[in-house]
């Protein structure tokens, strides 16, 4: 290949990782999420580990990645969902009142991606959600859920071959949600002086009992200093309007589910930690959440949309076939949006958010 093709192949990818970044940062105005922030899967990139991580990807290594076709990566997220607040202001009376719920939430992740060849992989996600709530309005109680959530099943293809040259790559990915995870999960609640069972809150619930589909991208791209550029996003689309699965709220416009997208943007960069072998930091942003309306389809019945912007700070160690990833995000700013109800009623609710969450990945080569 001549030098004026290899300039033209870097300027690509350039220009590709670019406009993915600049795309994560225009949803930064867009309506979201509520009281549980989006369940998509994170991923651990390789590529942002140190050289000698990045090398075992090069035509010259005798354990190249593309050989190794099964990579498993083991996802973990905690939260504990306390601040409650309307738009973005935090309501800090229910905290002085003791009248605040409280949603912690245990998200374990299993995801799967089995190389075709070096551009194409089969790619599956199985979450399995562990959560409790306590529900201070009736029915109410403390529930508790868990189980298998909606799996998915797609497609994951880099748009150049792997190795490139110029140290930089963009993959796009598209998966069917399949309803796996129950949707009207029940626990034992008080309402009108007796002991009833009554379906936990919505952002308890493993599952949706719809069928959907996800769209995702990665990029990254090294840039001065071998430091990497990275963006990862990903938007669940789901047609459905609602599920059916009661909600016992008091407003007849909120009375059922709504079947909500979530979506997740992340984007920053990662450098090897001097001295330090295998050992890469990163520093970046996360937006997450759930959209007052859907993309597709109406998006009637009960829902908390709004977001979470948060600073994402991390650290990644790799070694031989093995990738651990651990990433803190903090809240630094949440806004709970009005829901369609919210707006044909006019009302504003509120929801409960986190400081801070959590995140933790294995990934291995096998």
């Amino acid at each position: 290949m001549s030098v004026s093709s290899n300039r033209l192949a870097s300027l690509r990818v350039s220009c590709i990782a670019f406009a993915a970044l600049i795309v994560g940062g225009a949803f930064q105005s867009a309506h979201a999420q509520g009281c549980i922030a989006a369940r998509s899967n994170q991923g651990i990139m390789d590529e942002l580990c140190d050289s000698d991580t990045v090398s075992s990807s090069s035509a010259g290594n005798h354990d190249p990645e593309w050989l190794r076709p099964l990579t498993v990566n083991i996802g973990f997220r905690e939260f504990n969902s306390f601040r409650h607040f309307i738009g973005t202001v935090e309501q800090t009376q229910r905290a002085v009142s003791h009248t605040q719920v409280e949603n912690h939430q245990l998200l374990f992740d299993i995801g799967i991606n089995y190389r075709l060849s070096r551009r194409w992989s089969v790619i599956a996600d199985v979450p399995v959600l562990q959560g409790s709530r306590n529900q201070i309005y009736p029915p109410v109680g403390v529930y508790r859920i868990g189980g298998i959530g909606d799996m998915q099943v797609g497609v994951q293809s880099w748009l150049f071959r792997p190795p490139t040259e110029s140290n930089g790559n963009v993959a796009l990915s598209g998966s069917v949600k399949i309803p796996t995870g129950i949707c009207d999960g029940k626990g034992s609640a008080v309402l009108n002086g007796k002991t009833i069972t009554a379906v936990a809150d919505q952002s308890l619930q493993p599952g949706d009992c719809r069928w959907g589909f996800t769209l995702a991208t990665q990029a990254y791209r090294q840039v001065w200093f071998h430091t990497m550029l990275y963006f990862q996003g990903s938007w669940l689309f789901n047609p459905a309007d609602t599920n059916g699965v009661p909600t016992f709220r008091s407003r007849p416009s909120e009375s059922v589910m709504s079947v909500t997208d979530q979506y997740l943007f992340r984007g920053g960069f990662s450098h090897a930690v001097p001295r330090v072998r295998h050992l890469s930091a990163s520093l970046g942003g996360r937006m997450e959440g759930i959209p007052v309306r859907d993309a597709f389809g109406s998006s009637d019945g009960f829902r908390r949309p709004g977001y979470i912007i948060s600073i994402d700070p991390g650290i990644m160690y790799s070694f031989r076939r093995t990738t651990i990833s651990v990433n803190g995000p903090w809240a630094v700013e949440r806004n709970r949006r009005r829901s369609v109800p919210d707006i044909h009623d006019g009302k504003h609710g509120d929801a409960a958010f986190a400081d801070y969450t959590l995140i933790a990945v294995l990934s291995h080569r096998f």
